[in-house]
């Protein structure tokens, strides 16, 4: 059957679009409160996650953590949970809607219903100035997905078990001690750090490009709950060609966690579960 045109086509499609969240009333981000904690600060841990690997981190609240390009081009894909309860994680989509399909500086990593709070806030960005470039491309995307072994399967029809989606489920599951099929009910959408991604303008798809990390680039964040992060080295390097194989030339990725200096945070609270009542109009 042929798509039959409206007369009013035109006026449908001028429509002004209207964002959908007033974001107007969410916690002001304002630098200078990080300031004298990041000038203070000192690191307390780092853990090295091998290409094509995961590894599983633990940051109090208070605390920074940076991701790190160790000595070459990689991205990461990141899952955070709160420390203590596996079943508030973080949720991206929510993250998408209230902030931007890519975050930076200022932003905050939400969680999961019902909890629906910031579970980190980006601090710092190095590659902040990459902004948005001609093909619609830009960096720590919350659009995307994780690799995974099933979307490989069903398009390659081939087992690979180092997708990021199996690697964070072996590191989980490893640091909790419980059985992969359980940790992997776990493992959620993320945020894909250093990643350049946008969607195609003539066909509208999501596409990879080039990273532009570099060795000493980071990515950081302020821990405003306790947290329980994991974070893989993706198998797709810096994602400029191939994905989910070992064609692919990757780096180690670090995670360093930052303790600041005692009373440089006065005033700061960890926030509480989102308030709504939880009635549903029953």
């Amino acid at each position: 059957m042929s798509k039959t045109i409206p007369i009013d086509a035109d006026a449908r499609r001028a429509a002004k679009p209207v964002i959908c969240y007033r974001t107007d009333q969410l916690p002001e981000f304002n630098a200078a409160d990080y300031a004298t904690a990041q000038r203070s600060m000192s690191q307390v841990s780092e853990v090295i996650v091998a290409p094509r690997d995961a590894s599983v981190f633990e940051v109090k609240a208070g605390q920074f953590f940076r991701i790190v390009s160790v000595d070459g081009f990689q991205v990461g894909d990141l899952n955070l949970w709160n420390q203590h309860d596996l079943s508030e994680r973080f949720y991206s989509g929510k993250t998408r809607q209230l902030h931007a399909s890519h975050v930076t500086t200022g932003h905050r990593l939400w969680s999961t219903l019902p909890g629906l709070r910031p579970m980190a806030t980006i601090t710092a960005d190095t590659l902040g100035w990459y902004g948005f470039d001609a093909d619609g491309g830009s960096v720590h995307d919350v659009i995307g997905t994780r690799c995974d072994p099933y979307t490989n399967y069903l398009l390659n029809e081939v087992d690979y078990h180092h997708c990021c989606h199996s690697n964070l489920t072996r590191a989980l599951a490893a640091h909790k001690n419980i059985d992969l099929s359980v940790a992997e009910l776990h493992v959620h959408d993320v945020l894909n750090v250093f990643m350049c991604t946008g969607f195609t303008h003539d066909t509208h798809q999501y596409f990879m490009k080039a990273s532009p990390v570099r060795a000493g680039d980071y990515l950081e964040f302020f821990a405003e709950i306790d947290l329980l992060g994991a974070l893989s080295a993706c198998p797709g390097g810096d994602c400029s060609s191939s994905h989910s194989d070992d064609v692919t030339t990757c780096y180690p990725l670090a995670v360093q966690v930052f303790e600041p200096a005692v009373g440089t945070l006065e005033g700061w609270a960890s926030p509480e579960r989102n308030g709504y009542g939880g009635g549903h109009g029953v």
